[in-house]
């Protein structure tokens, strides 16, 4: 645990909001520990596995294309290794991984009136970015905290199948399909959005879940409007014959490869 936040900190900007012994709570520094972005949960002994489902990377939005130069300073102030960088014409992305393995996005959004549109249908492409002209954007390197306004933009997946996912996701769940990659990749969202989830079999077309306590993610966090709209997506739920669990006031299910999901109302 100590070394996750280390890193989180020093090489992503993230501070603590909370913290007890088996977890921690990590968002924009001075945000109360009920909007933190990303909890932490340790377990020494926990297994490492690959070619299983679960996350593929969670993607961290920043306000801003100077926001993401400075991001891309902290990270060459760090010497933290890259694993990639694209443009996708909708944003332009940075790509590493933590201590343990789990993939993380740093991005920026371009204004929605620059998105490409193909055959009338929107098109995210992979480019090149060009980290150079990136980083003469200017940004304080590591000594910058993680900027106001930052938040988990949208989770990608690793899936075992491809069409009971895109039936999971957009006909129970009601998340509208923005694009597919080819056989292998689908990217659905809400309100018009580029991804609030991406979805793949690159771990393989019949990928079994990950074991029990495994390294990787727990779950991930759909807030809807209100109220009566976590309610209807319970009902389609329900009525999928799709086993539910009530935490709190919020409701955990599991999409056909097992990756579970919360669905917590704004309040």
């Amino acid at each position: 645990m100590d070394r996750s936040i280390r890193f989180y900190e020093s090489h992503l900007g993230f501070a603590v909001l909370r913290r007890n012994d088996a977890e921690a709570w990590l968002g924009v520094p001075g945000a109360p520990p009920d909007d933190a972005l990303l909890v932490l949960a340790g377990s020494p002994a926990a297994p490492h596995v690959s070619g299983t489902t679960g996350l593929y990377h969670f993607a961290i939005l920043v306000p801003s294309r100077a926001h993401l130069a400075t991001a891309l300073r902290r990270l060459v102030d760090t010497r933290t290794r890259l694993q990639g960088a694209a443009d996708h014409g909708v944003s332009e992305a940075i790509y590493l991984a933590d201590p343990d393995g789990n993939g993380i996005e740093i991005y920026r959004d371009r204004p929605r009136d620059q998105w490409p549109i193909v055959d009338g249908g929107l098109h995210m492409g992979v480019d090149p970015l060009d980290l150079e002209r990136l980083l003469d954007e200017g940004g304080d390197g590591a000594s910058a905290a993680l900027a106001t306004g930052t938040t988990i933009g949208h989770v990608h997946l690793h899936v075992s199948d491809l069409t009971a996912a895109r039936q999971f996701y957009a006909e129970v769940l009601g998340f509208a399909v923005m694009q597919r990659y080819g056989p292998s990749a689908l990217f659905v969202s809400a309100g018009g959005y580029h991804h609030h989830i991406g979805l793949n079999t690159w771990a393989g077309v019949g990928a079994p879940p990950p074991p029990p306590g495994a390294i990787g993610l727990r779950h991930f966090t759909v807030t809807l409007p209100d109220a009566p709209a976590r309610d209807q997506v319970v009902e389609r739920l329900q009525h999928a014959g799709i086993p539910v669990e009530a935490i709190g006031e919020a409701i955990l299910t599991k999409d056909p490869s097992s990756n579970a999901i919360l669905l917590a109302a704004r309040t």
